[in-house]
């Protein structure tokens, strides 16, 4: 039995852990830079930047977490109205056609609801087989967007600034 739970602060390993099952799926593994501790920091300190929920399937161990959804608040300026946007979605490999991606998705859903939330965001790679998934939940590809992305290097040269100016 699979059940959906915010995540708390004793989770950040097991959220770390997902993270690096993700980027190794994705074959990005170079690019996480994220700790326990950013994670801890960034998510469960004075000042959240994201919100994350955990997927346990029941075991006879104990719970075990087989999926997240990590994601944050955005604004839409034409909508007037804030959203959320999933960063990330994992399933691990041994839950997959469980239902978990789908049970997370509709509890993210409920919360954006509750919110008074207009829509839901996020990105996909364009080979991810997950983007099936998505479109058959209702997801519409946003035909013409394309994504773009400021990097660290690039925000420094926008704010001339170096990284030995901190």
């Amino acid at each position: 039995m699979v059940t959906i739970r915010p995540a708390v602060e004793s989770d950040v390993p097991t959220i770390h852990g997902l993270i690096l099952d993700l980027a190794r799926f994705e074959n990005l593994l170079s690019a996480v830079h994220v700790t326990e501790e950013t994670l801890r920091r960034d998510g469960f300190g004075a000042d959240p930047k994201f919100e994350c929920l955990l997927a346990e399937n029941a075991g006879p161990e104990g719970p075990e977490a087989v999926g997240l959804a990590l994601y944050f608040t955005i604004y839409s300026t034409f909508a007037g109205r804030a959203g959320l946007y999933l960063e990330d979605l994992v399933v691990a490999e041994s839950a997959r056609g469980l239902g978990v991606g789908r049970r997370l998705i509709e509890r993210m859903a409920q919360i954006a609801i509750e919110r008074d939330c207009g829509r839901m965001d996020l990105s996909a790679l364009h080979w991810n087989p997950a983007r099936k998934f998505y479109e058959a939940l209702g997801a519409e590809e946003l035909g013409g967007w394309l994504q773009y992305r400021f990097g660290e290097a690039a925000l420094r040269r926008l704010a001339h600034t170096q990284p030995d100016d901190e």
